[in-house]
């Protein structure tokens, strides 16, 4: 199913005003209802809004006075989420390496990570099923553009000159697949590991080196094997 690029409005947060406060418990009603379609039916294609606006205990009018479709609510969930998690994501990527270097030193996460893991595991009930295998396969490629329009900037900053270029792009996808890829076995995993432990786990996965793990580490010079790997594929002149 195609999922569209634009939908109907965020989910509120609780509102002042009675009529708002009951916007708030409707459409929050429909989004649980939709986390649990996709658990029962394990299709996210599948999930109809006879189905979520019977789970919600309202009417398919009612569902049609917030949302145009099952994708217009599925929309409003991801956008909303990727909007308030990029600025967790931004905290993040404003941590300096010195302070990095100080936490790890510390064995402590890096600064802002336990922030931005309490933020999904508050939401984990129902993002778990839209980021799992039944729900929607664009929601994580998503998510991993918001982090990577979040931190490419601030990441290439004092970079060695030799891994400028073709190495620091696919660095950075495999850096940014590989942090969301965990993010997401946690949350459909039934997140197991306390926020905590998880943050600690996700810091060290980012310094993990060859061999780390075997008792055998293998040390080299990324940034000049990098050039050498490249030249050898014809990216980079001579």
């Amino acid at each position: 199913m195609q999922w569209p690029m634009q939908g109907g409005s965020p989910l509120p947060d609780a509102a002042a005003s009675a009529p708002d406060r009951r916007t708030t418990r409707t459409r929050r009603a429909l989004r649980d209802a939709l986390a649990r379609e996709i658990e029962e039916i394990g299709d996210l294609s599948q999930v109809t809004v006879t189905a979520v606006s019977d789970r919600a205990g309202v009417t398919r009018r009612t569902f049609y006075s917030h949302f145009r479709d099952i994708p217009d609510l599925v929309f409003a969930i991801e956008h909303e989420t990727i909007c308030e998690a990029r600025g967790l994501v931004e905290k993040i990527a404003a941590t300096h390496l010195d302070d990095l270097q100080e936490s790890i030193g510390r064995f402590e996460p890096c600064p802002g990570s336990i922030e931005l893991l309490n933020y999904f595991k508050k939401r984990g009930s129902y993002l778990a099923a839209l980021l799992g295998n039944g729900g929607d396969p664009a929601f994580a490629k998503r998510l991993e553009q918001m982090v990577r329009e979040t931190v490419e900037s601030r990441a290439s900053e004092g970079i060695d000159s030799l891994a400028v270029g073709a190495f620091f792009d696919y660095y950075l996808t495999y850096a940014i697949s590989a942090e969301v890829g965990v993010l997401v076995r946690w949350l459909t995993s039934g997140m197991r590991e306390n926020v905590e432990v998880m943050a600690r786990v996700m810091t060290a996965l980012m310094f993990v080196r060859p061999g780390d793990l075997y008792g055998k580490t293998i040390e080299f010079n990324i940034p000049t094997i990098a050039v050498a790997a490249l030249k050898m594929k014809g990216i980079l002149d001579d």
